[in-house]
C-alpha cells in the first residue's frame, strides 16, 4: 500500500518544524505513525457524584453552577473560585491566572467535570478541571485517551493529530495478512481494526482486542519468518556431508587433557548426525558458563578439516580472537593444521597475506572478529562456521558468512542461558542444543550482596586473596564519571584504589575506549599473572579466560541485568581454587533486593534467565534487533507469553498446511517482508 510510505509532513498541521521534532521519535511516514502505540491510557471513567469522591483520584462528574464565581486577585495570582452542585453535594471549582473563567458558565446548564479532587478544609474542590458542555451520547460512556512517549516540543494532542490524519490516509484500506480462517480460530480482531482502536479505543475491550490482535500479529510474523529461513536451509539440496572418520576423531577426544561430560557428548553426537545428515547444519549450543562449548567448536573444526574443507571461528571481539587462536594452537601444537587470525587491528600487508592464503585454501581454520565479514575476504572450500557469543551477531551476519562458501554448515555458541520462551524467538531459524552439566571439579561460586557502606571491607578481601596468589576483577558500569548518573566509574576506581585501599599491588585497567593493541597488552599482563587485580568495564563480559582469577567484585550491581551478572560471574571459577563474586549494591528497592538475592542463591544461568525475564522482561537481557531481528512495538514476551504459544501454534497450522493457495500466500509475504526488515536492520 503506498500510502504507508508516504511522508508523515502531508498530515493537515504538520509543518517541518513539527516533522523535524516527529522524527527524533523516529516517525517519517504514515507507517511509522501507526505502529507508533501509545505507552499507556488515561481512562475517564463512569460518572460519579459529588458524594462519592475520593481525595487524590481523578474523577467525572456531571454539574451545574450556582449564584456568581469568588475572584481573588493577589500580587502574582488571579484566582476564580466557582461553586458547582449535584443532587448530592457541592463541588469548589478553581482557576489560576485564568480570570475568563468568571463569564464562560451559565446557570441552568449541565457541564461535564473532570480533574483530581482534594478535599481540604471542609470542602471537597478541583484544581484546574476539564470542563464543557455535558453531551449525554459523549459523556455518559468511559472515555480512552492514548497517551505517547514525546519529546520536547511535542504534546499528546500534537501526537493524537498525527495518529488521525494517518488513519485517515489509510482510510481502512491496509492489508490483512493474516488468513481469515486464522483470524476465526484465534479469535483475533481485524487488523485496519486493531489500528484504529490501539490509537483511539472506544472503550475496554475494543482497546483488549486490538492489542491482543497486535501482540499475536507481532509474534507470529517473527516465528513464521524465522521458520521460514529454517525451512529454506534445510530444503536446499546438496549439503555438505563430512567424512568423519570415526577412529581418528575418537583418538582426538581420547587424547585431550580432560574428559567430555555426558551433556558434550550429547550435544557432540546431535553434530556429527547434522554433519552427515545431507542437509546443511544451523545448530545453536547454548551452554551455562564454563559448561565447555568451545571445545566442541575445535572437534567440529576438526572434522571439517578432517574431511577436506575450512573452517571459520567468528567472534565478537578482538581479545576474545586472540585468545581462541593461542587455545587451538595449543590444541593442535601436534597436527598439521594451519590457523590463522583476523582482526580489524593487523597490518594491512599482513592482512592481504592472510588474505591471500585463505583464499588459496592454505589455511585450515581462520579465527577473526567482524573482519570476516568483509567482501574482500574469500574462502578456497569453506565447510563450517562457528559463531561464538551468538548476541553479537544477528540473522544477517549469519547468512553473509554462510555466502561465503557453497552451502557451509553453521554452529552458534552462547554462554547467555536464554529461557525456552525467548530462545524460540531469538533462534527460531536454528535447531538448539543444551549443555546442561558442568565440567566435574567445578566448584560453586559462592556470591555475596554487600552495601556500598562496607567496601572497605571488600578491599581488604581483595587484599587477602591476592595475598594467596590469586587475582581479581573489580567491575565498574561506566568508564568515566558523569553528571547523570550516580556510578562508580572504573577510571577513578582504578586511581584511588592504586593509591588507596590497594596501594602497593600490581594493578591495571580495562575499558572500551582503549585501543585494541592497549587492551592486548593490558589482558595478557592479567593472563600471565604479572596483574593481580584487573579493574574493568563490562568490555570482559565476555571471553576472558584465566583460571587463576577467584574474585569478582561488582561496583554498582544494580545497574547491570541479571543475564549480565551472570555472564561477569563467570569470569571466575574457572579453576581448583574456591571462587568468589560480592555485589557492592545499593538495594534501595524491592526489585533490587529480589534481584541480589536471585544471583546470591542461585549459580544456574538458566535460572537466573528466568528469574529475569518475569522481573525485568526480555528487553533487559538483550533486544531482539541485537539479533538482527525486527522489534517488537507492543508484544511482551514476559507479560503476553499465552499469545505467543497461540501465535506459534497459528505458524505450525499454517506450515502444515502447505498447498492451501491461502496460506501459501501469507508465507510468500512474510519470507519477502521478513527479508526485507532483517536487511534494513543490518544496514542501520
Amino acid at each position: 500500500m503506498e500510502v504507508l510510505k508516504e511522508s508523515v509532513q502531508y498530515i493537515k498541521g504538520i509543518g517541518p518544524k513539527k516533522y523535524a521534532l516527529l522524527n527524533k521519535l523516529g516517525i517519517y511516514t504514515i507507517e511509522d505513525a501507526l505502529y507508533y502505540f501509545p505507552r499507556d491510557y488515561e481512562i475517564w471513567g463512569d460518572i460519579e457524584n459529588v458524594a462519592s469522591l475520593t481525595h487524590g483520584l481523578e474523577s467525572s462528574l456531571i454539574v451545574e453552577f450556582k449564584g456568581r464565581p469568588e475572584v481573588i486577585r493577589t500580587r502574582r495570582l488571579n484566582i476564580v473560585k466557582w461553586t458547582a452542585f449535584d443532587e448530592t453535594g457541592e463541588l469548589k471549582c478553581i482557576w489560576y491566572n485564568q480570570p475568563y473563567r468568571k463569564n464562560l458558565y451559565r446557570w441552568n446548564q449541565k457541564y461535564f467535570v473532570r480533574g483530581k479532587i482534594d478535599k481540604r478544609y471542609g470542602e471537597t474542590q478541583v484544581i484546574m478541571p476539564f470542563i464543557e458542555e455535558y453531551n449525554p451520547q459523549k459523556h455518559d460512556n468511559p472515555k480512552i485517551f492514548p497517551v505517547y512517549p514525546l519529546t520536547k516540543g511535542l504534546t499528546q494532542k500534537d501526537i493524537q493529530n498525527v495518529m488521525r490524519g494517518a488513519l485517515q490516509k489509510i482510510n481502512n484500506q491496509i492489508y490483512d495478512f493474516l488468513p481469515a480462517s486464522i483470524r476465526k480460530e484465534y479469535r483475533l480482531a481485524e487488523k485496519n481494526f486493531a489500528l484504529y482502536n490501539i490509537h483511539f479505543p472506544k472503550n475496554k475491550t475494543t482497546l483488549n482486542e486490538a492489542r491482543r490482535r497486535l501482540v499475536f500479529e507481532e509474534f507470529f510474523f517473527i516465528n513464521m519468518g524465522l521458520k521460514l529461513v529454517k525451512m529454506k536451509t534445510q530444503d536446499q539440496v546438496g549439503g555438505i556431508i563430512f567424512d568423519l572418520d570415526e577412529e581418528t576423531i575418537s583418538n582426538f577426544i581420547a587424547k585431550l587433557p580432560f574428559k567430555l561430560t555426558d551433556a558434550q557428548m550429547r550435544v557432540l553426537n546431535e553434530i556429527f548426525i547434522d554433519m552427515q545428515s545431507g542437509k546443511t547444519m544451523n545448530r545453536l549450543i547454548q551452554g551455562d558458563v564454563g559448561s565447555g562449548k568451545t571445545i566442541l567448536a575445535a572437534i567440529a573444526l576438526y572434522c571439517a578439516i578432517q574431511s577436506g574443507y575450512q573452517g571459520a571461528l567468528l567472534v565478537p571481539t578482538e581479545i576474545l580472537a586472540k585468545q581462541h587462536f593461542q587455545s587451538f594452537d595449543r590444541l593442535f601444537l601436534d597436527k598439521d593444521i594451519k590457523i590463522q587470525c583476523i582482526t580489524g587491528s593487523l597490518t594491512q600487508t599482513v592482512k592481504d597475506k592472510a588474505r591471500q592464503e585463505l583464499k588459496d585454501g592454505k589455511i585450515d581454520i581462520v579465527i577473526g572478529t567482524h573482519a570476516l565479514l568483509e567482501e574482500n575476504i574469500e574462502f578456497k572450500n569453506l565447510g563450517l562456521i562457528v559463531t561464538d557469543e551468538q548476541h553479537r551477531f544477528g540473522v544477517r551476519q549469519r547468512a553473509m558468512m554462510s555466502s561465503k562458501g557453497e552451502n557451509p554448515h553453521m554452529l552458534v555458541m552462547s554462554a547467555t542461558p536464554i529461557p525456552r520462551t525467548l530462545s524460540l524467538i531469538l533462534y527460531g531459524d536454528l535447531d538448539i542444543s543444551i549443555i546442561d552439566e558442568l565440567p566435574p571439579g567445578r566448584k560453586p561460586i559462592k556470591t555475596y550482596h554487600v552495601p556500598p557502606s562496607i567496601r572497605g571491607r571488600v578491599y581488604k578481601f581483595v587484599r587477602k586473596q591476592v595475598g594467596e596468589g590469586r587475582q581479581a576483577y573489580i567491575v565498574c558500569p561506566l568508564i568515566e564519571e558523569s553528571d547523570k548518573i550516580e556510578s562508580v566509574a572504573a577510571v577513578e576506581l582504578f586511581e584511588n584504589l592504586k593509591n588507596g585501599s590497594l596501594k602497593g599491588l600490581n594493578i591495571d585497567l580495562l575499558h572500551g575506549k582503549m585501543n585494541p593493541y592497549e587492551k592486548e597488552a593490558v589482558m595478557e599482563k592479567f593472563a600471565s599473572g604479572e596483574t593481580q587485580v584487573l579493574v574493568s568495564t563490562t568490555v570482559i563480559e565476555v571471553g576472558i579466560d584465566v583460571s587463576n582469577a577467584t574474585l569478582m567484585v561488582i561496583e554498582n550491581a544494580e545497574r547491570f541485568g541479571l543475564a549480565q551478572l551472570h555472564q561477569l560471574r563467570g569470569r571466575v571459577g574457572r579453576g581448583k581454587h574456591q571462587s568468589y563474586c560480592i555485589l557492592i549494591a545499593n538495594a534501595r528497592t524491592r526489585e533490587i533486593r529480589e534481584r541480589m538475592k536471585i544471583m546470591v542463591d542461585s549459580n544456574d544461568g538458566f535460572t537466573v534467565a528466568e528469574k529475569d525475564l518475569e522481573l525485568r522482561g526480555p528487553g533487559d537481557i538483550f533486544g531482539v534487533r541485537q539479533h538482527g531481528l525486527p522489534e517488537f512495538k507492543i508484544a511482551n514476551i514476559a507479560r503476553d507469553i499465552d499469545i505467543l504459544k497461540l501465535a506459534q501454534q497459528g505458524v505450525d497450522q499454517v506450515v502444515n498446511m502447505r498447498g492451501n493457495p491461502e496460506y501459501d500466500m501469507v508465507m510468500e509475504y512474510i519470507y519477502r517482508e521478513f527479508n526485507k526488515k532483517t536487511s534494513e536492520i543490518a544496514m542501520n
